[in-house]
């Protein structure tokens, strides 16, 4: 019998001794697929998939037994295959299939159609090897669907949309500079959905990216984690939802939380059938992308810290206190018997994609001097509205003057991104945080060195490139806890 476990039953730590908003629209009426359905590599292909896929299959030893972690960000999704020593045995990443309908992206044709190219992506050799498998998603990316059927109600409200009209109600019921008090929170777009929405009520049910993501794989709805579930007012100090929530008439939507790394079930047999996989493989509750990127990067003292650089900008502070103030878009989430502190920024890797191919952001980077100070003053934004270090729904992008050289020109957005990060510690200590005295990098960021010499100069700080960067790293320790659990539970 699968066993859940408390937060405190086996500590992450211990893995560490081996780191302008959409408009509404309603989704159509329709099956989203089988998980049977077959899902070849030509098929892959032929949706624009791209696969980076390495293994070292040398390194598997007769009767090991190894741990799956998908990582689901903004611009795609990559999988990791780690042992119980931590060592990766495979890893590969696919972006994001675009499937359109008449108003916008189908998302979440377009997740699960990945989720199923990644779990063909793992090598057959090594399938039958997988003992548990987790999956972290972006933070309050949010999915209405049917209790019922599991049928979406709406299409998903994504981790950076803003819904202002949900805010004030928020604001009158949640305590005084809550998490949820900003216009980004889940808590906003599920009462934001819950105001539009007449016919639908009584049978909705609301799950997050990685929720739902999960459930294709385990078939059982309404479960989350505390990491996913603290921006729809989960308290995970208290480990429960507060009664300000719990006396709203929308808390009937609320699914029932656990802590991360725990196992909920065995993999569904179609699934199991059709891609090889174990009888005995377990699915576990997974985390958010910025949370098992900190994972990933094996930070385990207070003070020291992760900047997650992907599409988007994410702090986390290893902290003994925990930090909430909606003003600044500050928050904790809960990693054991500590806090991670932090925010998110929408300054990142997708503005300068937005401006640059990888060839010339390689290339330009070549020319900065990083102890050079850039005189440029940007904020680098994709679209209107800012979360942290300043929640700001109506800041606008500054990426002007533009200097002739492009050189100066991307070293002055580095630069800003940099100051941005600053801006964000800086918050952090003042408002009661640890003093942070180091930085590891995770993300796509991480690999440039002219900007991390750059992030070092600005933050007064060691800075350097985790030895693991990717939040699929992170989710795959989250599968190995579950699987650790669940051995010692039986």
């Amino acid at each position: 019998m699968l066993a859940s476990i408390s937060a405190r039953s086996l500590t992450i730590s211990s893995l560490f001794l081996s780191s302008s908003s959409p408009k509404y629209g309603r989704c159509k009426s329709r099956n989203l697929m089988s998980e049977t359905e077959s899902w070849n590599k030509t098929k892959a292909r032929s949706m624009g998939l791209k696969v980076s896929n390495s293994s070292r299959k040398d390194d598997v030893q007769v009767g090991e037994r190894l741990y799956l972690g998908m990582d689901f960000g903004t611009s795609g999704a990559r999988f990791a295959i780690i042992n119980k020593d931590g060592t990766i045995l495979s890893e590969g990443k696919k972006e994001y299939p675009k499937f359109t309908t008449e108003e916008s992206i189908d998302w979440l044709r377009s997740w699960k159609v990945t989720l199923f190219s990644l779990l063909e992506a793992v090598p057959v050799n090594l399938r039958p090897l997988i003992a548990s498998i987790s999956i972290d998603g972006t933070s309050a990316t949010t999915i209405i669907i049917d209790s019922n059927s599991g049928e979406p109600l709406w299409r998903p409200f994504l981790y950076n949309e803003s819904c202002p009209d949900a805010l004030p109600v928020v604001k009158s019921i949640a305590p005084a500079n809550h998490t949820v008090c900003s216009g980004t929170s889940t808590l906003c777009k599920l009462v934001s959905w819950w105001n539009i929405e007449g016919e639908n009520r009584e049978s909705a049910l609301l799950l997050h990216q990685a929720d739902w993501l999960l459930w294709l794989l385990h078939g059982k709805l309404g479960l989350s984690d505390y990491n996913n579930a603290l921006k729809v007012g989960y308290d995970p100090e208290l480990e429960s939802y507060p009664p300000w929530l719990l006396s709203q008439p929308y808390s009937q939507l609320l699914p029932s939380v656990q802590a991360p790394g725990t196992s909920i079930g065995y993999l569904k047999e179609g699934i199991r059938t059709e891609f090889g996989f174990p009888k005995d493989c377990v699915v576990c509750t997974g985390t958010t992308d910025s949370i098992a990127a900190f994972l990933a990067a094996r930070a385990t003292e207070p003070g020291k810290a992760v900047t997650s650089l992907g599409s988007t900008l994410a702090i986390k502070l290893l902290s003994t206190s925990r930090i909430e103030d909606a003003r600044f878009g500050v928050y904790s989430h809960r990693l054991d018997d500590k806090w991670l502190v932090g925010g998110a920024s929408n300054t990142g890797g997708a503005v300068l994609r937005q401006i640059f191919t990888d060839e010339q952001l390689e290339k330009l980077s070549e020319h900065i001097d990083p102890m050079e100070v850039s005189p440029l003053d940007y904020y680098p934004l994709q679209v209107v509205g800012e979360r942290f270090p300043v929640a700001d729904p109506k800041m606008v992008p500054r990426l002007h003057p533009r200097p002739q050289s492009d050189v100066e020109y991307l070293h002055g957005i580095l630069e800003s991104i940099a100051r941005i990060e600053a801006k964000g510690y800086s918050l952090l200590k003042d408002m009661g945080a640890a003093q942070v005295d180091e930085v590891f990098t995770a993300g796509g960021g991480a690999k440039n060195e002219k900007w991390t010499k750059i992030r070092e100069r600005v933050l007064g700080l060691p800075v350097s490139r985790a030895i693991q960067t990717e939040a699929a790293y992170g989710a795959a320790l989250l599968a190995l806890k579950g699987a650790q659990a669940q051995h010692n539970e039986q």
